[in-house]
């Protein structure tokens, strides 16, 4: 008896080039992401906009324990304030990112403005975390990591659970990769902060 089992394909972003004359402000794109909220949507530094679905329910559950572990450590620490992955921020280079999770020490998030910090704040986290489902193209994760690296982030984790392999990031260093790890060590930036991989495998 042949079962046929559906093919899971990588999904690129549909990416929307705008003509510089018709380009959106911050605060146009700011409102363009809340019309839309049935979709992610970032914008990369040339001003291109990437639309992507919402991710499915086991990579969002999965997702939902990466959070968990991250905020439970960030309440107990109360050095810094936690996100998920509907968080956006404005880079240093212009673009607009959301990570799946991040963490910014609470000095520098304390000096952004309530008005700013409603919005995509101008911002690049400290720490990110990027979660590769089946169907995400690693290269286009792979840029978006070097990309949080280039604009001053200090560690960053790009968990490819498609392979079981983590990419780590740091400023200045070659991406390590490490294959089957039981659990991530947030090092000097986050001490304390253990991943358990267990469950996000």
């Amino acid at each position: 008896m042949t079962t046929n089992l559906p093919v899971i394909t990588e999904i690129i972003p549909m990416v929307l080039q705008m003509p510089p004359a018709i380009a959106m402000t911050d605060d146009q794109f700011y409102e363009f992401c809340q019309i839309n909220r049935d979709f992610r949507i970032e914008r990369n530094a040339a001003g291109e906009l990437m639309i992507m679905s919402p991710t499915g329910s086991e990579t969002d559950e999965r997702n939902f324990n990466v959070i968990v572990q991250l905020g439970i450590w960030t309440k107990q620490d109360g050095t810094g304030v936690g996100f998920g992955s509907s968080g956006g921020f404005t880079l240093p280079n212009g673009a607009v990112r959301s990570p799946d999770a991040a963490w910014i020490k609470r000095t520098r998030w304390e000096t952004i403005s309530p008005e700013l910090r409603k919005k995509f704040a101008p911002i690049c986290p400290e720490f990110v975390i990027e979660l590769r489902s089946e169907s995400d193209n690693l290269r286009i994760l792979q840029d978006k990591m070097q990309e949080y690296i280039d604009n001053g982030t200090e560690l960053g984790w790009l968990i490819d659970r498609k392979q079981r392999q983590v990419f780590i990031y740091r400023p200045n260093i070659a991406v390590e990769v490490l294959d089957n790890l039981k659990n991530l060590s947030g090092e000097q930036l986050l001490p304390g902060f253990v991943l358990d991989l267990s469950q996000i495998w």
